[in-house]
């Protein structure tokens, strides 16, 4: 049996596997649905708003927010998450009723949705109404600073009165409620899960095998917190205006809160 394992930049090996979207397959997109609604409604975004999807992954909410009527960008790091986007797009194979059963839902509009292989801590070249970095596609980086650069590329790439949002786990709850080993069977595979926290970050240590061949995938987070993200956003010259602890957009509690939705304006 020959081992696969990761490369040093673990994050651009991990994402671009197919293993990591048959582990993670069954995210709840319903919920998903519904946060972009309450999202895009609490901040008055009008249909011709412009959006940034900030590590789209496979695009599958940049999709969502386009049959809501707006223009996006998703872009992402993994290559072949943007192919995977882009070749549905252009078969027009996409579909959300598996995320939310509404007919309200308007038809993909290819021409006001494209995606692109983009390092988020860097600006793109443009700016937007709004940037959305969802569902903790944040806090992976080796270079500490890489979350400052991040944080002002968002700047960079907002218009001036644009919104950042970005949704993290809320790290103290997380902490708290860490289960430290489980294992999850997705298409024949079992997945072996390890967690733990140490140093100011959370690890996920992944083994399984397929076709006689050994995984590891070590996913690593910093564990951020409030205080870090306001640190971040002076830096960076946003003003944060909103802190959410759930997709149902309650006030936010370190305590208690599953997550830290924080919203930034230029």
């Amino acid at each position: 049996m020959s081992t696969a394992s990761q490369t040093d930049q673990w994050y651009a090996s991990w994402f671009d596997t197919p293993y990591y979207h048959i582990l993670y397959r069954d995210r709840d997109y319903q919920e998903a649905g519904a946060f972009m609604r309450r999202l895009t409604d609490s901040l008055n975004l009008t249909k011709s708003s412009h959006i940034m999807d900030l590590a789209c992954g496979r695009g599958r909410h940049s999709m969502y927010l386009n049959r809501l009527g707006y223009r996006v960008t998703g872009v992402d790091l993994s290559p072949s998450s943007i192919a995977f986007a882009k070749a549905q797009l252009r078969d027009n194979t996409t579909s959300t009723s598996d995320v939310e059963n509404d007919k309200s839902l308007l038809p993909i509009d290819a021409s006001r949705i494209n995606f692109e292989v983009h390092n988020m801590t860097v600006p793109y070249d443009g700016q937007f109404d709004a940037v959305f970095n969802l569902f903790t596609s944040f806090g992976y980086f080796d270079d500490v600073a890489d979350n400052v650069n991040t944080i002002k590329a968002i700047y960079s790439n907002l218009k001036p009165g644009g919104y950042g949002v970005i949704d993290f786990m809320n790290a103290p709850f997380v902490i708290k409620n860490l289960v430290a080993y489980n294992e999850k069977i997705e298409d024949g595979i079992t997945f072996k899960q390890w967690r733990r926290y140490e140093k100011g970050h959370i690890y996920k240590d992944i083994k399984f095998t397929d076709q006689e061949r050994n995984y590891h995938f070590t996913e690593r987070v910093s564990a951020l917190e409030l205080a870090d993200f306001t640190n971040y956003f002076k830096k960076a010259g946003l003003e944060l205006i909103e802190v959410y602890g759930d997709y149902h957009l309650n006030n936010y509690d370190a305590a208690t809160s599953e997550r830290l939705i924080m919203v930034v304006r230029k």
